[in-house]
């Protein structure tokens, strides 16, 4: 039995080294343009924004980041890290879609509270309780004083 158990141990190191049994996980975490969460490529250089990933266009000169594996079962087949659950069990963004001043999500729980734990509106942006769906607690200032109301308040035409 230990003569066996030896042969078999030879085996598996054998199938290992040969590549016939899959390794540990490779860590794909990256961080991509602007510090958003990507997925690293098997050169270990390019780095591919989180909702690049699985949209039928390869961004890795192997195509590991349209795999079957990997995109076969959104969001589940998804790496955590590449997910943002959002507050209605239902939906989900990808990670690089979290705080980007949109309401991926249809509820702004992608942009505002606990779960998004966004920081406050950049430079290019106006804090205000927009009228517009499409944002949350900041709207883009490039629409201040544009003759449209933006925000509740109207801030965004004569303040901003």
């Amino acid at each position: 039995s230990a003569t066996a158990l030896l042969v078999l141990a030879a085996v598996v190191g054998l199938a290992v080294a040969l590549g016939l049994l899959p390794r540990a996980p490779v860590n794909r975490f990256c961080a991509a343009s602007n510090n958003q969460t990507g997925f690293l490529c098997d050169d270990r250089v390019t780095c591919v924004p989180a909702s690049q990933v699985c949209d039928g266009v390869s961004n890795c000169r192997n195509r590991e980041d349209e795999q079957e594996e990997l995109c076969g079962d959104l969001p589940r087949s998804l790496p955590g890290y590449l997910v943002f659950r959002c507050s209605n069990p239902g939906y989900w963004v990808y990670a690089d879609q979290r705080c980007n001043g949109m309401n991926d999500c249809g509820d702004c729980s992608d942009e505002m509270g606990s779960l998004a734990a966004c920081p406050p509106c950049g430079l290019e942006w106006w804090s205000c309780s927009p009228v517009l769906y499409e944002y949350c607690s900041c709207v883009p200032r490039r629409l201040c004083r544009d003759g449209v109301q933006h925000c509740l308040s109207w801030s965004d035409e004569y303040i901003c």
